[in-house]
């Protein structure tokens, strides 16, 4: 037996009644493949055992340090000496996460948990890189964590009251300062020097500018979005839409003030006679 390494043993009974000698499946076949492809899933591992039984995999797992993938519905696995988990408790390999908290529902409720404004739905997909909306829905039914209505939408909050009260508190007074950390204040408690001074740093962008601006402000201000900020700035509602698609999708020319084909249509000269 190699020193440190566990053994699982399955005894065979031949058909004479003998007994066969025992089939061994060393841990160390798994430490092996994680070390060397970081990842591995479940049929992967059942290969590196010599293994059909998936069982038997666990048995071997559960004498390791070992995640699973909290995307992917966890399909994946891994060792926590693989793993190079960052500040936040998350770490990926190939598009594949996994958290310091295990699965999605528990990594959900911790960030909820130690956020200081709480989080909307699509802001923990970002930081989480997977949708959690169902994830969210079920930590509320369990009580683990609460929503909250702020400015037309549901934040998400911890589930203990006073830490959710502090949470939208938080939120609030973030949504009532101009800027990237917060949307546009609510019409009607803009102030209007601010107005003033937005419509005229607008004034002052190109066409490809003023899209992506209003775009930018849309995602920012979230549901309702489109409409809000095409009133303010007194564009079309299919121009903000445009402009924040382009910023989703990265398809930014830097260049180019329209795309190639875009405007007039160049004057053909005649020649003389």
């Amino acid at each position: 037996m190699i020193p440190g390494t566990s053994y699982g043993t399955i005894t065979h009974i031949a058909r004479n009644g003998a007994t066969m000698r025992p089939i061994e499946f060393p841990s160390s076949s798994i430490v092996s493949l994680l070390r060397r492809r970081k990842i591995a899933t479940m049929p992967e591992l059942m290969e590196a055992l010599g293994t059909r039984a998936r069982r038997t995999v666990f048995r071997r797992l559960k004498e390791l340090s070992y995640r699973t993938s909290y995307s992917h519905r966890g399909r994946f696995y891994t060792l926590d000496d693989v793993a190079e988990f960052d500040e936040r408790g998350l770490w990926a390999y190939e598009e594949v996460w996994f958290s310091i908290h295990g699965t999605l529902l528990s990594t959900a409720a911790a960030t909820v948990e130690s956020g200081d404004v709480g989080y909307f739905v699509e802001e923990l997909d970002n930081r989480l890189h997977v949708g959690t909306k169902d994830a969210l829905r079920k930590l509320v039914q369990d009580t683990r964590l609460r929503r909250e209505p702020v400015a037309g939408r549901y934040l998400y909050c911890s589930g203990e009251a006073e830490v959710a009260r502090q949470q939208v508190l938080g939120r609030q007074a973030l949504l009532a300062e101009p800027g990237v950390a917060g949307s546009l204040p609510d019409d009607n408690i803009m102030p209007d020097e601010l107005r003033a001074a937005i419509v005229l740093f607008f004034s002052l962008l190109d066409e490809k500018q003023r899209r992506l601006y209003a775009g930018l402000e849309a995602l920012k201000t979230g549901r309702g979005g489109d409409a809000r900020i095409a009133e303010l700035l007194g564009l079309d509602r299919g121009t903000v839409a445009r402009g924040r698609r382009e910023l989703l999708e990265q398809e930014v020319d830097g260049g180019r003030v329209r795309k190639k084909g875009g405007g007039r249509k160049p004057v053909e000269k005649k020649p003389q006679k």
